[in-house]
Order: structure tokens, then C-alpha cells, then sequence
């Protein structure tokens, strides 16, 4: 079975699975924040051990300066939907032909207290493409191995104090690199979609 249909088949399979609320809400978000919709492109290499593609966002930019991140941003109103934005949102940050996507489908929405709701969209591409970061928007760009960021036993749970509640978040560390706050999150829920450590309702 190809990569596509077989992460496909297991996102199928990952939807009848009960998340704890605690990973896709914050509890700063009430019902007066408007959310604007926002989409990342979870960009996975079709080869015998795949990875991910991630950016570490420029240090320049107002929000998330330096952090590691998907491609993605806001869907503007000329995207048909969110797997439109994903994939314009790829090619103007690291250059990745929206041709060369195969999509698998979406993976659940996660909304954040800086005022979007994003949708992850799962993509398969072929491997060894010559992406190129967008330097006003991107430093860098990386592959990191998809088992290593599925894998429980990489994720570290943290908590903090923040605003009198207490919010939980993960971090994933590889080669130098820390991998926090949403794309964690992300990668944490992907996890158990796609059955690398279901937990009890």
C-alpha cells in the first residue's frame, strides 16, 4: 500500500478516537474572540523512512519569532478552503509546488488565543524536492523523521501558570532544535489519530 492510502486508512481509523479536551483548547479562548481561519501544510516525504518538513520561522516576524513551525498561515478569502491556503501558504514560504501535494485530508482543528482557527492538512510529497525558505518569513527549513515526532517517548509534557489557569504544552527536542506550543500539539494529537499512543476517553 502506498504512503498516502496507508496514512490515509489510519486517519480514518484515528477519528473514532475521544482526545482529552486539555490538547485542543485554551482556556483563555472564550466565546467573544472571533477566530480567523488558518491552516498548516503537515508535508510528509514519501521514502522508506519519512519525514517532516518544518520551518523555524525569521526571527524578524511579530508573532511566533524563531520558532518551529509548519508552513502555513491565514486562509484569505480567494482560497477555495483550507487545503487551498495550506498548499498557497507552502509555496510562498518554502516554495513547494502545490502540484507535487498529494492529500491524505485534515486533521482536527486546533484554535489559538492569538486569534485563529488552524487546520492541519496532511500532504504526502516526493522526497529530496528543492524546497527554498521565503527569507522574510522563513530562516530555515528542515526534515525531521516522522517516527521520531509520532513517537510518545520524544514528547515531554510541561505546564505553567499562566493568567490564574494552568495550561499544559509539549515539547519535542531534536538535534538542537525545540519543537513547542502548537506545531507540538499538532504532532501530539497526529500521534494518537494515527495510533502511536492511544489513550482512555
Amino acid at each position: 500500500m502506498r504512503l498516502a492510502e496507508r496514512l490515509r486508512a489510519a486517519l480514518d481509523e484515528g477519528s473514532r478516537l475521544i482526545l482529552p479536551p486539555e490538547e485542543l483548547r485554551d482556556p483563555r479562548i472564550t466565546g467573544d474572540i472571533v477566530l480567523a481561519p488558518a491552516a498548516v501544510l503537515v508535508a510528509i516525504t514519501d521514502r522508506p523512512d519519512p519525514g517532516l518538513i518544518l520551518t523555524e520561522r525569521s526571527s524578524s516576524l511579530r508573532k511566533h519569532a524563531g520558532q518551529i513551525a509548519f508552513p502555513g498561515g491565514r486562509v484569505d478569502a480567494e482560497d477555495a478552503d483550507e487545503i487551498a491556503g495550506a498548499l498557497r501558504e507552502a509555496r510562498e514560504e518554502i516554495a513547494l509546488p502545490s502540484e507535487s501535494v498529494e492529500i491524505v485530508g485534515t486533521s482536527d482543528r486546533y484554535p489559538t488565543f492569538t486569534g485563529f482557527d488552524i487546520v492541519p492538512v496532511l500532504g504526502v510529497i516526493p522526497p529530496d524536492l528543492p524546497l527554498r525558505a521565503q527569507e522574510d518569513e522563513v530562516a530555515d527549513l528542515f526534515e525531521l523523521p516522522l517516527a521520531y515526532a509520532l513517537d510518545p517517548a520524544n514528547r515531554i509534557r510541561r505546564e505553567i501558570e499562566f493568567g490564574g489557569s494552568t495550561r499544559h504544552y509539549y515539547e519535542i527536542f531534536w538535534e538542537g532544535r525545540r519543537i513547542w506550543g502548537i506545531t507540538a500539539a499538532i504532532l501530539a494529537n497526529l500521534s494518537r489519530r494515527l495510533g502511536h499512543d492511544r489513550l482512555a476517553a
